[in-house]
């Protein structure tokens, strides 16, 4: 079996541009601050539970 020739050649891939970054951690912001509010809410009831 022979293995490609051109497999050493192969170019890296292309760099994302700033947008797609940018609007990834839009994304991470809309999911994750009404994730850690409801985290904080559970946390806060479930102290009252040991009281």
């Amino acid at each position: 079996m022979s293995t490609p020739a051109n497999l050493s050649s192969a170019t890296p891939p292309a760099q994302e541009p700033a947008a797609v970054g940018g609007s990834a951690i839009l994304a991470w912001l809309y999911v994750g601050i009404p994730l850690a509010w409801g985290v904080s809410q559970t946390f806060i009831k479930a102290l009252a539970l040991f009281k």
